[in-house]
């Protein structure tokens, strides 16, 4: 549900061309920067605002994606590149438009991965990506650092199809209430900006911000006077930050008396916008940002999952906007409307409204909640909504395990949308849906469990809880001490993944405990592989490495030493690919503790 900004203007019609387009209700402020940065008519800005509000819960329900969705900068209508006619039907029964396109998403990928193959190490190369307009890859090239390699690198590039965009310069990452776009400190370290604050499943506080602002673990977190005016901690026991091919996100804990969560973004002099949810990032999208050097900035997205290399190495998955942004900025608020986005990454650290192409970078916000499990605090006072889901009817269990429970609802309703909802096993959290059934995993044989579940809305209002109602697991099978994920999981480039099991066993770990892993990939040298204890410690079970390829060997089988360990808990299994060209599915696991 979409909340009434307390500074809202009335909403009106405005008339453009011969269709009349209701104009969005957002902050005058708001209007005047879109207006100022992009270089249009506040009446346009209101427009433009509201058709991408429109199109961007379109995109949400597309049934695919195709070769790459974006907004038309004309009419805002939802673009979808296809590569056939069936496809092409599916999109516009979807409301969106169908383009007709040469590559397949497939296609595009390959080519990125050759071209970032090529790309390493290459002297002025400080970006790459699929480009979904133009059916492409574009290399970004910093000329003021080319060599000779460098132009012998773009003429295979080009020679593969990739386009090359040349540029004098390169980006860099810039280094009361906690506010978005509000100045922290790390440590003794220079400033940074909040990002997006946001709660976990226990209710404690927190603010998303940047990778590179919260590398060090467990650092001290002051407020906008220093270090006599503490937040909290930053990156606690070292898991809650990235900065590498993953991403740039990082989480402070607020643990500190007196500070209050705010959703309220700070435009710095204008109207504050409040966030009522967020959205993933689209090419053409509408887009500004809160931080403390260059304060409130806009622009448009202008590329989507791009690969950036910072003098760090390369980081995945980032966007390139055209609004400026100055050192200091990291971490802080990217908005689409009232929607979060993204968190600030990086840029030239020059501000020239309306500039260049690819001024910032940030990261997608929606990865870094989903990653730490965090839900986003957003606002639902000051004359916004209020009005919370009806509660879920007709809770039963449709399946029960000695370890899962699968669960079904009749759905809520609500005076704008039911966003998803959360189901809770006693006053804990155990999973979250957008639909009305869901499967519990991990639990306990022969145990009964309180089950119930509530609404949410985009304004974070909660619905009364539907239930509870008694779930008990099946008996099992006695107290075994070997446990089994039977889930198929994908193994891809530069990505990671976790496959959980819940142990039941009772008592201490074995001094060292087996695990055995069946997989099938293309380059076993290119993998991490550990597992990770219910007490978060790491253990490697295999390491990158290595000048030749060979295939996973079906099934392998690893003796660990974990002296010390409780055998009861959630125990993962954790891989990583950090080559490129490979394919491969971990198709089981299993740990006899």
């Amino acid at each position: 549900m979409r909340a009434r900004l307390a500074s809202a203007i009335a909403v009106t019609s405005v008339v453009v061309g011969a269709v009349a387009v209701p104009a969005t209700a957002a902050p005058t402020d708001l209007i005047a920067s879109i207006s100022r940065d992009l270089g249009m008519s506040r009446d346009a800005a209101r427009v433009a605002l509201a058709r991408q509000d429109d199109a961007q819960r379109i995109a949400e329900r597309l049934p695919e994606r195709g070769a790459g969705v974006w907004l038309d900068e004309r009419t805002g209508a939802v673009v979808v590149a296809v590569t056939d006619e069936t496809a092409a039907a599916r999109v516009r029964a979807a409301g969106a438009e169908p383009r007709v396109v040469a590559r397949s998403r497939a296609d595009l990928d390959r080519l990125a991965r050759a071209v970032g193959d090529l790309a390493r190490g290459v002297p002025g190369v400080y970006a790459w990506g699929v480009d979904v307009v133009g059916n492409d890859v574009v290399v970004r090239v910093d000329t003021t650092r080319a060599t000779a390699a460098t132009r012998a690198f773009t003429a295979r590039a080009e020679g593969l199809g990739a386009r090359v965009r040349e540029s004098a310069g390169s980006p860099v990452p810039q280094g009361g209430d906690v506010r978005p776009g509000n100045p922290w400190f790390p440590g003794v370290e220079p400033n940074c900006s909040i990002g997006f604050p946001a709660v976990d499943a226990q209710g404690g506080k927190h603010f998303l911000t940047a990778g590179h602002c919260t590398n060090d673990r467990d650092q001290p977190a002051y407020g906008q006077s220093g270090q006599q005016n503490r937040i909290g901690t930053s990156n606690t026991g070292g898991t809650r930050s990235v900065f590498a091919r993953e991403g740039d996100m990082g989480v402070v804990a607020v643990t500190e008396p007196g500070w209050a969560l705010s959703a309220s973004v700070n435009t710095w002099g204008g109207d504050p916008v409040t966030v009522t949810g967020s959205t993933e990032p689209l090419v053409n999208q509408i887009v500004c940002h809160s931080g403390v050097a260059s304060r409130w900035q806009c622009g448009r997205v202008t590329a989507v999952e791009q690969t950036i290399t910072y003098t760090t190495g390369p980081i995945d998955g980032l966007a390139f906007t055209t609004a400026c942004s100055l050192g200091g900025d990291s971490g802080g608020a990217w908005l689409a409307g009232d929607k979060a986005v993204g968190l600030h990454s990086g840029g030239y650290s020059s501000c020239t409204p309306g500039g260049a192409p690819d001024q910032s970078i940030f990261q997608p916000v929606n990865e870094a909640l989903r990653k730490w499990g965090l839900t986003l605090h957003t606002g639902g006072g000051g004359g916004g909504d209020t009005q919370a889901p009806s509660a879920p009817a007709n809770l039963q269990a449709t399946g029960v395990t000695s370890t899962s429970a699968s669960l079904s609802w009749t759905a809520s309703t609500d005076n704008v949308g039911v966003t998803g909802y959360d189901v809770y096993t006693g006053t804990t959290l155990a999973t979250r849906t957008t639909g009305t059934t869901a499967t519990l995993t991990g639990l306990t044989p022969a145990t009964s469990y309180q089950v119930s579940v509530r609404a949410r809305d985009a304004a974070g209002n909660t619905s009364a809880a539907g239930g509870p109602i008694t779930v008990r697991t099946a008996d099992g099978s006695g107290g075994t001490r070997t446990f089994t994920s039977d889930t198929d999981y994908a193994i891809q480039d530069y990505r990671y993944l976790y496959s959980p099991i819940r142990s039941t066993a009772t008592g201490s770990a074995a001094g060292s405990v087996r695990v055995e892993v069946t997989a099938r990939h293309t380059c076993i040298e290119d993998l991490d592989i550990y597992l990770l204890s219910p007490s978060n410690r790491w253990y490697r079970l295999h390491a990158y490495g290595g000048s030749v390829c060979h295939p996973f060997p079906g099934t392998a089988t690893y003796t660990v030493p974990v002296s010390g360990e409780q055998a009861a808990g959630t125990w993962n299994l954790y891989i990583r690919d950090s080559g490129a060209g490979d394919t491969g599915v971990l198709d089981r696991w299993s740990i006899t503790l």
